[in-house]
């Protein structure tokens, strides 16, 4: 099969993923074989493709937002058939038995395993999957709606339940507009929250406003009241500072990324007056299967720029530099 396959980490300027030949994977007693149609473009994948995030094997088939159709399944594989149309997220497998995943937490699990970081994902033509933890894909989204869903959708929706706000009419501040923010500027106007977006890129800045947001400035900028909470998807530490500042008292600050740059320094009086600051840690089978029921209700979609699978090295250019929302997707089939 082809894939595009990372052997050593460095700058997307450099074209560090390959398009090769590679064998295609046979399913285990517990896996599916999936025909990979779509795969989201992810900022996690930049993480990994450069180093920041260091993969824990190389080489490695990048891609975590996968969609696709099942073709092959092992002998102890039940509830799903081939020929149906699944999407694999960033939790590759989780144990169901140490204490995180019996408390809920599966996010956390000792033995997780990650797509397209712990095993191979799906910057490629098929990949493997364990079965039980696919995700069918609900009528109302096409395969390339539905890519960006899978993480961007379903750690956006963790984000912004873990703010408190859901079920509430509170002010709400995105920071960063990207993917996520994008999928979570629409779904918390659904949820009836108000909406103030943070960017630093002025065609950002009129996009939130044209797509719901109540107020939306530069990082810097004073919004028009407190925020009872806020949710940074920028990777950079001093809009994490930001948002401290711009939350009022016992508001929540939840970073929404995988990887931040180091916080130099934080004053106390910031964090004072009960505030809190909370990280999200991958995603559980509950967010992911939420996020999409959620998004067909509510028509939740996002904007999709696609890519073919050998354009992948462009794909994270277009990403690293900001030149869209990052609703990128590569067209596999």
């Amino acid at each position: 099969m082809k894939a595009m396959l990372l052997r050593n980490p460095a700058p997307v300027e450099t074209n560090p993923l390959e398009y090769v030949n590679v064998e295609t994977p046979s399913p285990r007693s517990e896996e599916v074989l999936i025909k990979i149609s779509k795969c989201g473009v992810c900022r996690t994948d930049l993480h990994i493709v450069e180093g920041e995030l260091p993969p824990p094997r190389l080489p490695l088939i990048p891609g975590h937002q996968v969609i696709g159709r099942i073709v092959e399944v092992g002998d102890a594989v039940e509830g799903v058939v081939p020929g149906e149309l699944v999407g694999v997220p960033w939790l590759y497998y989780a144990c169901g038995e140490c204490r995180y995943c019996k408390r809920g937490l599966e996010n956390l699990c000792d033995k997780a395993l990650f797509t397209g970081y712990s095993v191979n994902g799906g910057y490629a033509e098929y990949m493997v999957a364990h079965y039980r933890f696919i995700h069918k894909i609900p009528g109302g989204l096409s395969e390339l709606e539905a890519a960006p869903l899978m993480c961007a959708g379903a750690v956006g929706y963790r984000s912004l339940r873990l703010t408190g706000l859901v079920g509430s009419d509170g002010v709400l501040g995105l920071f960063g507009y990207g993917s996520a923010a994008h999928l979570m500027l629409q779904t918390a106007r659904k949820l009836g929250l108000r909406v103030y977006v943070f960017t630093s890129s002025p065609w950002k800045i009129e996009h939130a406003l044209k797509n719901g947001a109540e107020w939306a400035g530069r990082t810097v900028d004073e919004p028009p009241s407190k925020l009872d909470a806020a949710i940074v998807y920028a990777p950079a530490s001093q809009v994490f500072v930001e948002a401290l500042r711009k939350v009022d008292k016992g508001g929540r600050v939840v970073l929404g990324e995988i990887y931040m740059t180091p916080i130099e320094r934080l004053e106390y009086r910031l964090l004072w007056e009960e505030r809190e600051v909370k990280t999200v840690a991958n995603v559980t089978r509950r967010d992911v299967s939420e996020f999409l029921q959620l998004a067909v209700k509510h028509g939740i979609k996002p904007e999709v720029k696609a890519f073919k699978l050998e354009e992948a090295n462009e794909a994270l250019k277009e990403l690293k530099h900001g030149r869209s929302l990052g609703q990128i997707v590569l067209d596999v089939s």
